[in-house]
């Protein structure tokens, strides 16, 4: 009983993967996702530089 390990025991290394291997089709639709997601970000950009839309700001309330 001179054992010292104690606690949970660390899991086994797994071996690295290796890169997957893409067809013609893969890539096209890689590349179309990559366009969109680049064209949403260029989107947003422009949106946030114009600042609010409406121009109403904050309703109040007819209390007092």
């Amino acid at each position: 009983m001179s054992s010292k390990q104690g606690g949970k025991a660390k899991p086994l290394k797994q071996p690295k993967a290796k890169g997957k291997e893409y067809d013609e089709t893969d890539l096209a639709n890689l590349q179309k996702k990559k366009d969109e997601e680049k064209a949403l970000k260029e989107l947003k950009a422009k949106a946030s530089q114009k600042g609010s839309f409406g121009g109403a700001g904050l309703k109040k309330s007819g209390k007092k």
